[in-house]
This record gives structure tokens, C-alpha cells and sequence, in this order.
């Protein structure tokens, strides 16, 4: 074995083990770790190969930037099933709503330019949403349910809130992104059938209003 190829074995150990404990993390982003992005464009036949084993793959989008583990579908063997890796989280009605929203908002963005950020300020996802709502809803009470289902999709990875420093759309108050890997949780099939799963959620943000309404 030649000296140069014995020097980078343990470069490309690092890298992998690095890699899969990064992923295993969260989200990998080009724009947050370039390096990292560019070893893992290198590896990722290994980054497969090890993780495989976990019962996760790795989806992998070179165009928009981004990667991350998701747990393998599921068999119908059962005793071949192996425990989840990654949990799923199931979501409420008001928070599939708005990324279904943000979605469809994400969809006409690319569609109508060039540019590749989506930026929307707090009170255009309020707007989003309210027209889903009644009419009679209370305003502050609104506002403050939505805050909180924004809050909740920043955590999730969906949303990023800017820095006040960022002057896009500045006068709207506070900022927020639409990652794109979004993208890859609501595939293009889902947002062709968006009409359906938006009439689903008015009725069942109409049904838990009236609920409300009666108990009050």
C-alpha cells in the first residue's frame, strides 16, 4: 500500500464518522457547512452503506442543498422489522395546514422567478392562514395560535426566523425563510391534490371553532 493512500484512510474515517453522527443530528445544509456538504457529495455511497444498517436512508438533493436520515418504509415482515431510529412526530390539524400553506406558497415562488429564497413576514403567514378561518375569530387569540404554530415549524426545520439585520421586507416586522427541503416532506403528487387537503383542514378548523364556540 503506497504512503499517500495509507494518509487518507483515516481522513475519509473522520469524514464518514462525522458525516452519519451530523446527520444523525439533523439536517445538512451546503450554505451552513460547505466542507462538510462537499465530503459528503465524495462519501455518500458510504454514508448509505453505513447507515443502511440503522434501517434509515439518506435523501440527498444536490440542487436544492440539502440532506438528511429518514427511517426505511416499512415491511410487512415482521420479523424482519427493526426498531425506529427516527420517530415519527405526528403533527396537528393547524400545523399540516400551514406548511400545506407554505407549500403551495413555495411552489408559486419558484414558479413566477428566478430567485431562489423565499422570505414571508410574520403578519403574510398570519394572512395565510386567517383566510381559512371565521370570521368571528378573535383577533389576539388568532395571532397568538398561529405564533405558536410558526414557533412549532421553525422547530421542525421548515421555517427559519432572520435576524433583524436582514432588510427584506424590513417594514413587516420579523422575517422568516421557507427552507426548500420542504419540498421533499410534500411531494409534488400531495400538491396536486393540495384542494382536497385544504377543504379537509378549513372543515376541521371550522368543526374545532364550533367546539370552542360551545364550550365557551
Amino acid at each position: 500500500m503506497s504512503e499517500s493512500s495509507t494518509e487518507t484512510l483515516p481522513d475519509q474515517g473522520n469524514e464518514l464518522s462525522t458525516l452519519v453522527i451530523t446527520l444523525l443530528k439533523g439536517v445538512l445544509y451546503l450554505e451552513n457547512d460547505p466542507a462538510l456538504w462537499n465530503a459528503l457529495i465524495q462519501l455518500q455511497a458510504r454514508v448509505r452503506d453505513h447507515i443502511a444498517v440503522l434501517g434509515l436512508e439518506l435523501v440527498l438533493d444536490e440542487a436544492e442543498g440539502y440532506a438528511f436520515l429518514r427511517a426505511k418504509p416499512d415491511t410487512d415482515d415482521e420479523t424482519n422489522k427493526l426498531p425506529r431510529l427516527v420517530a415519527r412526530r405526528p403533527l396537528s390539524f393547524p400545523v399540516s395546514l400551514l406548511l400545506a400553506l407554505l407549500r403551495k406558497k413555495l411552489a408559486e415562488f419558484d414558479a413566477g422567478g428566478d430567485a431562489t429564497r423565499l422570505i414571508l413576514s410574520r403578519e403574510e403567514i398570519v394572512e395565510l392562514v386567517r383566510v381559512f378561518l371565521p370570521e368571528s375569530s378573535n383577533e389576539a387569540k388568532l395571532i397568538d395560535q398561529i405564533e405558536t404554530h410558526i414557533n412549532k415549524i421553525v422547530e421542525l426545520g421548515f421555517l427559519r426566523r432572520l435576524k433583524p439585520n436582514v432588510t427584506v421586507n424590513a417594514e413587516k416586522g420579523t422575517n422568516f425563510e421557507v427552507r426548500r427541503i420542504l419540498k421533499a416532506f410534500v411531494d409534488a403528487q400531495w400538491l396536486a391534490d393540495l384542494d382536497g387537503h385544504l377543504a379537509s383542514y378549513q372543515a376541521q378548523f371550522n368543526s374545532e371553532t364550533s367546539e370552542e364556540d360551545s364550550d365557551a
